[in-house]
């Protein structure tokens, strides 16, 4: 989907931004650049939309060099959310995201639904929100009116600059659960720079750890806790949270208990609710007796508000789960494999007694390690 082939950033000055890396983003893999102050991350994702040209090498979208574009088209092609989120301010929300299908000369009639139903996707009601100004939302509001703008188009590379680090902490957290949600469901590939390797080890698929404009290594969460490929990659990620010895760990021991569940004729008006109360993306739905039926996601619960009665018409089957006898190993191999981000922890009943996110699965390894070696000092 996305190629760097021996991608170089030397600025006039000599200043070597950037310094010879090369990878490959398969397409609709979220992947999370992270490094210190100055380590190249914001500038080789620039480098894709040529906000920032690079000095040599090649950057391939789809087999195509970007420097073959006209620089305006490729970047309508691309979406793009900034820290500072940039809406208009004179602008209506509704403007604000119409913005590139109008410069990519898209109808008004298809320009509208498009808008509304993405404003339904990031959780604002176009009712509502649809002609209010920027001024009059709150910052994690903002910054959904900022991921519906970048996905307007359509463009299969989005590009995310730091895009939740002003937020409050419990804002940035839904907003974060919110994106794992939207990409799942949209598949599409995203580059994600961040200086926090919580969120990180939360966000990505693969995580590429960079240094004074080199690449030292990218791999998946799980890979990098395990192995560290160098020295400063292990004291980047912080030594008390490589993980250690998890095949010994009961999953118990780091699965979360309070699991919110529905029964599945419940009406899709109670689901969003309890979502929106509860902060969460996805539902786990449960019989009378608590044993594990399915799953619902709140995009699929939006989508079919109007065409179902119950949940359990557009609940989806949980191929992924863990018996309560199951080992921390078991649940970071599984975490790969599940398209939910999350595993429910069920008894030999079948009922659910817990449930392991990919952030809750390393907080908690985090969280044992520093307990351990707290022990041995």
């Amino acid at each position: 989907m996305l190629k760097f082939e021996n991608v170089s950033k030397v600025y006039e000055d000599g200043f070597k931004a950037v310094d010879s890396i090369s990878f490959e983003i398969p397409k609709g893999e979220l992947l999370v650049l992270i490094g210190p102050s100055g380590s190249g991350k914001s500038t080789t994702m620039k480098m894709i939309n040529r906000m920032e040209p690079h000095t040599s090498g090649k950057i391939l979208i789809n087999g195509k060099d970007t420097n073959s574009y006209v620089a305006s088209d490729l970047r309508r092609g691309i979406g793009y959310v900034i820290q500072q989120i940039g809406l208009f301010p004179h602008y209506t929300i509704e403007k604000n995201i119409s913005i590139v299908p109008q410069l990519n000369g898209w109808s008004p009639d298809k320009i509208k639904p498009r808008v509304h139903e993405l404003m339904e996707l990031v959780g604002l009601d176009p009712n509502i929100h649809a002609n209010r100004y920027p001024k009059e939302l709150s910052g994690g509001q903002q910054q959904r009116v900022g991921i519906a703008r970048a996905l307007a188009s359509d463009p299969e590379v989005i590009l995310m600059d730091e895009p939740f680090s002003a937020l409050d902490p419990i804002t940035r957290e839904q907003l974060q659960g919110e994106l794992i949600s939207l990409h799942k469901k949209l598949n599409k590939t995203i580059i994600f720079v961040t200086h926090d390797m919580d969120e990180a080890l939360k966000m990505g698929d693969r995580i590429a750890i960079m240094k004074d404009g080199k690449l030292l290594q990218l791999d998946t969460p799980e890979k990098l806790l395990h192995e560290p490929a160098h020295g400063f990659v292990e004291e980047f990620i912080g030594k008390h949270r490589i993980i250690q010895n998890p095949e010994l760990m009961p999953v118990i021991d780091i699965m979360s208990e309070s699991v919110v569940t529905s029964l599945p004729q419940s009406s899709p008006e109670k689901a969003i609710t309890l979502i929106r109360q509860r902060k969460i993306t996805d539902l786990i739905i449960v019989d009378e007796s608590k044993a594990l039926q399915g799953i619902v996601s709140a995009y699929d619960v939006i989508k079919s508000m109007n065409a179902i009665r119950t949940i359990g018409e557009i609940m989806q089957p949980v191929d992924h789960f863990l018996l309560d006898s199951a080992s921390a190993k078991d649940a970071i191999i599984m975490m790969d494999e599940t398209p939910f981000g999350m595993i429910p922890i069920v008894d030999e009943a079948n009922k659910v007694v817990g449930l392991v996110t990919r952030g809750s699965l390393l907080s908690a390894l985090s969280t044992q390690w520093t307990e351990t070696e707290e022990a041995a000092q």
